[in-house]
């Protein structure tokens, strides 16, 4: 079996990375932020990974390291990165912005309303705004964009931000 050169298994190392942390990203909601600071940073480190795996054919224990680090910089960090983006109360602030777009189209509105979420959280069993209790008694996120959905009405956290902008287009995020 003819031996592959270290040039050719360095581009095909680099060129799965890159098509990993490119299909971990694009794997993420749109809705979300896709922390493309923090997926550029790993796959740099990867590539650099891959730059050493080019250059340095030397010693045995430098390529374990280097593929260690190809392993965690390519794979491992970008999936683990596109899994935890979407913990339990994100998955409900997505749901009801969903829900909330649904029911300012078929109102033939061109824009959801701070009512289309607060009846879209309901409907799903959460509630809009923070938890009103004795040590903050005021509510807070409950009357304009961004708003703050909990997916349990009775509890205080976690909860997720949800705002509109150009109408439709939802953003969600952890707040």
């Amino acid at each position: 079996m003819p031996s592959v050169s270290p040039r050719i298994r360095a581009l095909a190392v680099a060129v799965a990375c890159i098509v990993v942390a490119l299909a971990a990203a694009l794997a993420v909601d749109s809705r979300l932020d896709r922390h493309w600071i923090l997926r550029g940073l790993t796959l740099f480190l990867a590539l650099c990974c891959t730059a050493l795996l080019l250059t340095d054919q030397s010693r045995r224990l430098r390529q374990i390291i280097t593929g260690i680090g190809l392993l965690m910089f390519g794979v491992v960090f970008p999936v683990t990165s596109t899994t935890w983006s979407t913990p339990p109360e994100i998955d409900f602030a997505l749901a009801v912005a969903t829900d909330a777009e649904k029911a300012a189209t078929k109102d033939a509105r061109s824009v959801v309303t701070v009512e289309d979420v607060t009846a879209a959280a309901a409907a799903r069993g959460g509630a809009v705004g923070s938890l009103k209790t004795e040590r903050s008694p005021q509510v807070r996120g409950a009357d304009d964009f961004p708003l703050i959905v909990r997916a349990k009405a009775d509890q205080g956290r976690p909860w997720a931000c949800v705002s509109f902008t150009n109408g439709l287009e939802a953003k969600v995020r952890a707040c």
